[in-house]
């Protein structure tokens, strides 16, 4: 069983099922999140839904460009969470099915192509605060390094 995080879906709305991969990106440390500042504010993991025909490692490796500026190294699947969430900028209730992957940051190639993103290398114990949604969340605490981190927070330009 794949587990909820977030709202319990409410009754009597369809959703509409939207798969979608996400990477959980360490160096050292730290971890590379998206900052989206467009509709609703936050930090994500980098990532996004599979295209028709797209497989997850392709998509993965296309929403993570795409959200940072970055190319990945060695992606491994670590799970996979549902939650049940209205998307505005698709104006639609959907379904999301998000699958996880720990994967290498490898290449910087620039800033990320995705209108209104930052890429941001946090902590990981800012970064698991930062996170928007309780699954991200979930999974990053997996990862949490044992000793103390700083308190920085850098965005790149």
């Amino acid at each position: 069983m794949i587990p909820r995080f977030g709202a319990p879906p409410l009754r009597g709305q369809r959703y509409t099922p939207r798969p979608g991969v996400y990477a959980v990106l360490r160096r050292r440390d730290e971890l590379l999140l998206t900052f989206e500042h467009a509709i609703e504010p936050e930090f994500q993991l980098p990532g996004g839904g599979m295209d028709p025909g797209e497989s997850p490692l392709q998509a993965l490796h296309r929403e993570v460009l795409e959200e940072t500026g970055w190319t990945i190294s060695r992606p491994r699947r670590m799970g996979a969470f549902r939650r049940f969430v209205f998307m505005p900028e698709y104006e639609m209730w959907a379904e999301k099915l998000c699958h996880i992957y720990c994967a290498r940051p490898a290449t910087r190639l620039g800033p990320p192509r995705e209108a209104h993103h930052d890429a941001v290398w946090a902590p990981i114990d800012i970064a698991a605060r930062l996170l928007g949604n309780p699954g991200d969340r979930s999974f990053v605490a997996r990862l949490r390094a044992a000793r103390p981190v700083g308190d920085s927070v850098s965005r790149l330009t």
